[in-house]
């Protein structure tokens, strides 16, 4: 699944590998989402997940990874507060147009791009913070390995931000009930982190607002995990 299929006010990231089904593109995969992005000139409103903004504005700049970066707005955001980001997606088309906003606010020169299906790569090094905003995917697509990779990412006395989805929105909030969308704590789980090893900083569900197809205002669950590798 996409991470909304709705304009709101805040952009999204979706990457994912999906099984074949034979009838046009792999849905999550990189034809998939070439074609999604190809369909306008803007997928997602721009603005920076409010979610990274309250959880790592108080962060010294470093290095960042940026997983599943879309259209670009939170490379920017964390570019523009002096990080050096890397900054991956599985869309050629997106990349593209994420490297054209960061061109715009003048922070080119503070971000590498980089394509991958986190089924099969990932970026290489260690860095300060990793952040993983709601990577989501249509079809099968191996979450629970790659939110492991990212904490393997992070370099000692750095930064694991996964946020997703916890329910539904407001308007239709059984759109998606034959979807599970893991707590904080089950998150935490999954990541299986050696115990001594990491700091929970933010393990909580927030209420976002958001806007419905129609133009009027809604609100949605998501839920933050933030945690630090201990030095």
């Amino acid at each position: 699944m996409s991470k909304h299929d709705h304009h709101t006010h805040e952009h999204d990231h979706a990457h994912g590998k999906a099984a074949e089904n034979g009838n046009g593109p792999v849905p999550g995969g990189e034809e998939f989402w070439d074609g999604r992005y190809s369909e306008s000139t803007r997928i997602w409103s721009g603005n920076p997940n409010s979610l990274l903004v309250r959880e790592a504005q108080d962060l010294a700049p470093g290095r960042a990874l940026d997983l599943g970066c879309g259209e670009g707005a939170d490379t920017v955001w964390l570019a523009r507060r002096g990080w050096r980001v890397t900054a991956t997606d599985i869309s050629k088309v997106a990349l593209g147009r994420a490297a054209e906003h960061a061109a715009e606010a003048g922070v080119a020169d503070l971000v590498d791009w980089q394509r991958h299906d986190f089924a099969q790569s990932f970026p290489e090094g260690e860095f300060d913070l990793v952040s993983a905003c709601f990577l989501h995917s249509y079809g099968e697509f191996p979450r629970e390995r790659i939110l492991r990779r990212a904490a393997a990412a992070v370099a000692p006395g750095g930064t694991l931000l996964v946020v997703g989805h916890a329910g539904g929105p407001s308007w239709n909030p059984d759109a998606l009930a034959d979807i599970h969308f893991p707590t904080p704590d089950e998150v935490l789980a999954q990541l299986e982190l050696p115990e001594g090893g990491w700091e929970v900083l933010t393990a909580a569900e927030h209420v976002q607002p958001m806007t419905d197809p129609e133009g009027r205002p809604g609100t949605r669950p998501d839920n933050a995990l933030k945690v630090r590798r201990l030095a």
